[in-house]
């Protein structure tokens, strides 16, 4: 609990009554390697402080080398098939534990209680939002302006625990490319 209170200090300053309350929606939820824990179609219900792991964001298809990843959350980040969440309509996209990883986790509706039953929990939850926007648009950004290379550089200086944790295969989707043509960039570089 004090990682996940560590980064909403540097958000907000919460009261000891606010912080209690609101710590006590939370459930930790420990998920196993390689689990899907949101599925495609179901409604997102919760959104997630991840204490520790690598989660997945992605779109399944028939033939597991054809899924697009589209984006990877780590320690100490929010995970969320946000718009899902958002509008607690079916999800587009699966969440996948690539680590073990363990959450904490807040339900929408218990999320709901916290902003009407805290000062600080709509500023906690708008700036949350706009972080999770920056990361999105900072991500289109890249693929709209960078090269593969580009990317996959920027990537790695960005976070280099990703060759450590993660398949080449899911970061090549990531950065738009076959894994392949990833391979080649890697030899060359």
């Amino acid at each position: 609990m004090q990682q996940i209170k560590a980064y909403l200090d540097q958000i907000a300053n919460i009261s000891d009554s606010d912080w209690k309350f609101f710590m006590s929606k939370l459930q930790r939820r420990v998920i196993a390697k390689k689990t899907v824990f949101l599925k495609l179609n179901e409604v997102e219900n919760h959104i997630s402080f991840i204490e520790s792991g690598v989660v997945r964001l992605f779109i399944p298809k028939e033939n597991p080398d054809k899924e697009i990843t589209f984006g990877f959350s780590f320690k100490d980040q929010f995970i969320s098939a946000y718009d899902s969440f958002l509008t607690q309509t079916p999800s587009a996209y699966q969440l996948q534990a690539l680590t073990n990883t363990t959450i904490l986790s807040i339900t929408y509706k218990d999320l709901q209680d916290v902003y009407n039953h805290t000062q600080i929990g709509n500023l906690i939850g708008r700036l949350t939002a706009e972080r999770l926007f920056l990361i999105k648009s900072k991500r289109e950004q890249n693929l709209l302006n960078l090269t593969a290379e580009e990317r996959y550089l920027k990537l790695f200086k960005e976070r280099p625990e990703l060759l450590k944790d993660i398949p080449l295969k899911y970061i090549s989707s990531y950065i738009g490319i076959t894994a392949q043509a990833l391979s080649r960039i890697r030899k060359r570089i």
